[in-house]
């Protein structure tokens, strides 16, 4: 099959057609593929990659977020048994008293994932990373290529996916990235959905308005006010209409809605960033004055060394402290001048913070959030900046990068983060399994520059069996 797919899904029972007849709708257009765009999502991601690793914890409830106190990542197992993303733990061990509870490990998370857009790159170049666990991949004109159909392009790519990393994606097939999107999740989990120019009148009749990428809820309930439900209601009202209530952005929805793909895959890593933010959650909840604020210098490093690390500097800084309760308190100032530096914004993160600190109060997490991001680069000194002390400040900011570089981040941090010693959270403090298994000298933070491989025998011959790449 090279054209016309209609709409088709792939699931864990094998490919079947919609079923959905054409006299349902009226086409919107005749074109089938002017545009190929895959959308592909990772099913339950976290939990689905320490499933990857142990395959011991393949078909039980998994959840991620132990250091945390709430649920970060469900694998479906777990959703089966009413378990969501947000549940504090003591309430999701109750409804399901065998669940896995395990600490998030993002070390291993950010690998599986560059692993997973390296494997679309073998397909294609254009391939932009959303986030994470999800992207889009134009393969518009392979199919001359890879001598298949569009639709058996994208399911060879998932199947690379679960062959080689040993996790569920779903797929969208579609003319623009916001039908991608939606196909993706049309059938989840481990689903492949394509639509085509042909199908999309009747596709769109099942996408409710709250689904539609780039529709809020304040949008929807507008919407609604003008008797719309569907994506097809949306669609079928004139575009003029659509820009008039929504202005530019409602017409680019309109037009991607409708096959026109105005929001072309960027296979460009993002550049432009609005904000750098760094929250930490500690356990238990702590009153200590000098504890909570090394805590917000730790994070305040981090973001710094993030921005670093991206070649900005920052011109205003917010903080914000939670409380025990989860009641949320923050301040933020412009800075007189943009800096890169944590060391220069610490007297006013300490004013910042006296203010918002309730003596009393316990705090379970603190946040740090960069804004007013500029390219850190050559600069015009202002007449009476003392630029001997920005330039040694500079200097020793990166001698502290290329330290931790070397020994494990924050090898070199300031002494205020000394209030953090010795100060365990029970369980909840409990390391990941990657940061526990260390050769001889290692730590979590100073690993080997090695390559590790997991090897097994089956059948006589070596396999991969997951976990590879740089420890």
């Amino acid at each position: 099959m090279s054209g016309g797919f209609g709409v088709r899904s792939c699931g864990r029972g094998g490919c079947t057609g919609a079923g959905m007849p054409p006299e349902k709708g009226r086409p919107l257009m005749l074109e089938d593929f002017p545009r190929a765009v895959l959308h592909v999502d990772a099913d339950a991601f976290f939990a689905s990659v320490e499933q990857a690793v142990n395959p011991a914890l393949k078909g039980r409830p998994v959840v991620t977020g132990k250091e945390r106190g709430i649920i970060a990542c469900a694998s479906y197992e777990a959703k089966a048994l009413g378990i969501r993303r947000g549940v504090p733990l003591w309430e999701a061990r109750r409804r399901c008293p065998q669940l896995v509870v395990l600490p998030s490990d993002y070390e291993t998370y950010s690998l599986y994932s560059r692993r997973m857009f390296g494997i679309m790159r073998s397909f294609t170049p254009l391939v932009e990373e959303y986030s994470v666990d999800e992207g889009f991949a134009d393969i518009t004109g392979l199919r001359r290529v890879y001598r298949c159909s569009y639709r058996e392009i994208a399911c060879r790519l998932q199947e690379k996916i679960r062959a080689e990393l040993g996790i569920g994606v779903s797929v969208g097939l579609s003319l623009s990235k916001s039908l991608a999107k939606l196909a993706s999740k049309y059938r989840k989990p481990k689903g492949m959905t394509a639509v085509s120019g042909y199908a999309l009148h009747l596709f769109l009749r099942r996408i409710e308005l709250g689904e539609v990428w780039g529709f809020g809820e304040n949008t929807v309930n507008l919407l609604r006010g003008y008797g719309l439900e569907t994506a097809w209601d949306f669609v079928s009202r004139p575009r003029w209409w659509a820009g008039r209530l929504l202005g530019k952005t409602g017409r680019e929805i309109w037009d991607e809605l409708r096959g026109k793909s105005v929001w072309p895959v960027e296979a460009e890593a993002r550049r432009v960033r609005a904000s750098v933010s760094k929250c930490k959650t500690f356990v238990p909840p702590s009153g200590d004055r000098d504890f909570v604020y090394a805590k917000l210098v730790r994070n305040l490093e981090s973001a710094f060394i993030k921005l670093r690390r991206h070649g900005l500097r920052a011109g205003r800084i917010g903080i914000w402290l939670r409380r025990g309760d989860f009641f949320q308190e923050g301040r933020q100032a412009v800075l007189s001048r943009a800096t890169a530096v944590a060391g220069e914004v610490l007297p006013e993160v300490r004013r910042l913070f006296d203010d918002l600190f309730q003596a009393g109060e316990e705090y379970r997490a603190v946040m740090v959030v960069l804004e007013m991001l500029e390219a850190d680069g050559p600069r015009q000194y202002e007449l009476f900046e003392d630029r001997p002390r920005i330039e040694r400040a500079r200097r020793v900011a990166a001698a502290v990068d290329g330290i931790n570089r070397r020994y494990g981040k924050h090898t070199v941090s300031a002494g205020t983060c000394l209030f953090m010693e010795g100060r365990g959270g029970g369980e909840r403090e409990e390391l990941p399994w990657r940061k526990k298994a260390l050769l001889p000298g290692e730590s979590f933070r100073r690993r080997v520059a090695l390559p590790r491989w997991n090897l097994r025998m089956d059948g006589g011959s070596l396999q991969r069996a997951g976990g590879g790449g740089r420890r």
